[in-house]
């Protein structure tokens, strides 16, 4: 019987094979076929990586970027499927999500203000500040076309997803503070999200405040206080839900972003280098701004670390679902679903490094008293 790390080398070797294959049929222009080798490559990578350990960590990440990858090959056969607009999922996929968040969740997640009082306020403080105002300040830069800048400024004005409760998880951080900041964040966007993108993305784009609004609810909150409702009633009887529903949720996410990259290609091929970039801008200096920031304001090594990572992580599937609300999937909903590729990337790898390098004491800057 094979051992797995005989059968790791050998789908190494063949993903390998395959991708030299595909880098040859293109140099001489036999595009179908090497579409074609891409693709099985991309499919023994992804299988090579459940058998190796040492990247097992960044599995989600790799089935992101291959996502990215079929959606730029193959755009026709991701935006339509058996005759019906796959774009028209994206809002049900986010639902599922974050009824899928909601039923790891409960009331005592809630607590966590009266538990974690100067962590919450914080946290909730730099989420909401920090990044719409970076995104702001990138869109000017930039100079983005109006639904482009717009979206730049929504991702910036979303707040965290369940991706920054895992990436803290792995990096040992404080799990119920992000946990509990990624509650409240949720249960305040259908407030803030509108208010925030009215008034820093209003001369962008047409919006309307009280529609924004019932779209957020409908997309995000109705679920998540479901999720809440089924874990609270079923308890011991929805453990099958809470185990299935981290899988399901990822890959509605790797869904989603290949949705909305194969409606945006076009653009992407145009502005990718540009989008790329600015993604990769907002969410560094929104992880260094949320570790400085609390640091500054005397919160432990630990806590300035879960912070970062709450506010450097939005809920980019929430913005996406908001921009395909809106009809404007293809430009608005692009920076979103680029950021949300390339913070996993990074999140990843932070995690990683602060993993391996844990605070001998977790004194802050100052006295907190």
């Amino acid at each position: 019987m094979w051992k797995k790390s005989n059968l790791a080398i050998l789908l190494g070797v063949f993903s390998m094979a395959i991708w030299i294959t595909a880098l040859t049929l293109t140099f001489f222009q036999i595009y179908p076929l090497a579409k074609l080798a891409a693709f099985l490559g991309i499919v023994g990578f992804l299988i090579l990586i459940q058998f190796s350990s040492t990247v097992k960590g960044f599995s989600f990440t790799a089935w992101v970027l291959a996502a990215v990858g079929m959606a730029l090959m193959y755009p026709h056969h991701i935006t339509v499927f058996l005759g019906f607009s796959t774009e028209d999922w994206i809002v049900p996929l986010i639902q599922l999500i974050m009824f899928g968040m909601g039923t790891t969740m409960g009331i005592t997640d809630f607590y966590g203000i009266l538990r974690m009082p100067k962590g919450v306020l914080i946290g909730l403080g730099c989420q909401f500040t920090i990044m719409p105002i970076l995104a702001v300040i990138l869109a000017n830069v930039f100079g983005f076309p109006p639904e482009i800048a717009a979206g730049v400024i929504l991702i910036g004005s979303s707040p965290s997803g369940v991706s920054s409760n895992i990436i803290t998880y792995l990096a040992k951080g404080n799990l119920p503070l992000s946990i509990t900041l990624t509650s409240f964040t949720t249960l305040l966007a259908p407030l803030v999200t509108p208010l925030l993108m009215k008034y820093l993305a209003g001369h962008y784009i047409s919006l309307d405040y009280m529609s924004m609004m019932y779209g957020i609810i409908k997309m995000l909150f109705i679920p998540v206080i479901l999720g809440i409702l089924v874990n609270r009633l079923l308890r011991t009887r929805a453990t099958w839900i809470q185990k299935a529903m981290p899988g399901v949720a990822m890959g509605a996410n790797v869904l989603i972003i290949a949705i909305i990259i194969a409606v945006g290609r076009d653009s992407l091929l145009t502005l990718g280098i540009a989008l790329l970039l600015g993604a990769i801008i907002h969410n560094a200096i929104g992880f260094l701004l949320g570790y400085w920031s609390c640091r500054f304001l005397g919160m432990s090594k630990i806590d300035c670390r879960t912070i970062a990572i709450e506010v450097g992580m939005q809920n980019g599937g929430m913005a996406a679902g908001i921009a395909s609300d809106m009809g404007k999937a293809a430009t608005m909903g692009l920076f979103p679903a680029i950021f949300g590729t390339w913070m996993d990337i990074s999140g990843s790898f932070l995690a990683n490094l602060w993993r391996k390098s844990l605070p001998k004491t977790v004194q802050p800057l100052k006295d907190s008293k």
